[in-house]
Parts: structure tokens; C-alpha cells; sequence
């Protein structure tokens, strides 16, 4: 069985930073796609950032130049680093992994989600 744990979210102002973290652990004999989503009230889940194992990555639109992703394949962790922060940023931030057990058996796994909050 594969976790994913987030850490890192929090209230910050208006042209704040914060950096996120997901840390997948378990029986893990890769990872391929790791990714970042968010979910504001009343919205649905959005991508933010996703990056494969050999580093292709890919920005949502409203984030480009503001954040990066980059991730720590022996670690099995992926940060989403944070700049300029805006009230419209805020959301649940979710990690997600495309995960390959020792098992053999490919899990598609989902944090719980860390708060991050833009105060203006």
C-alpha cells in the first residue's frame, strides 16, 4: 500500500511564498507522473503542476512563473514552491503520485490535502 503525506501549506499574505511537500512511502518501486491540485470552495479540483520521472513538467496557466515543481526521486517527493501568492491561490492542495509497488500492482493515490490560504 502507497501514502502520500503533504505538508507545508498555512495563511500567508498577499505576495507571500510557501513550499509544499508530498512524501510517498510504502512498499514503492517507482513513481512516474507527481502532481500538485487544488480545490477551492464552490470549484472544482484543477491541476496546478504536474512532473514526470524524467522531469517534463507542466504548469497550469494562473501559476506559470510563480510557482515550480521539482521533485526528489529518491525520496519519492515531490515540492511545489510558491511565490507571489494571491487571494485566488487559496485552496486545498493535493498531491497526487502515479505509483509502482513492489507488487507490481500501479496505484494512482491522492494525499488528504494541505490548506493554503492568500489573505489580502
Amino acid at each position: 500500500q502507497v501514502q502520500l503525506v503533504e505538508s507545508g501549506g498555512g495563511l500567508v499574505q498577499a505576495g507571500g511564498s510557501l513550499r509544499l511537500s508530498c512524501a510517498a512511502s510504502g512498499s514503492i518501486f517507482s513513481t512516474n507522473a507527481m502532481g500538485w491540485y487544488r480545490q477551492a470552495p464552490g470549484k472544482q479540483r484543477e491541476l496546478v503542476a504536474v512532473i514526470t520521472s524524467i522531469g517534463t513538467i507542466n504548469y497550469a496557466d494562473s501559476v506559470k512563473g510563480r510557482f515550480t515543481i521539482s521533485r526528489d526521486n529518491a525520496k519519492n517527493t515531490v515540492y511545489l514552491q510558491m511565490i507571489s501568492l494571491k487571494p485566488e491561490d487559496t485552496a486545498v492542495y493535493y498531491c497526487n503520485a502515479d505509483v509502482i509497488a513492489k507488487t507490481g500492482v500501479r496505484y494512482i493515490d491522492w494525499g488528504r490535502g494541505t490548506q493554503v490560504t492568500v489573505s489580502s
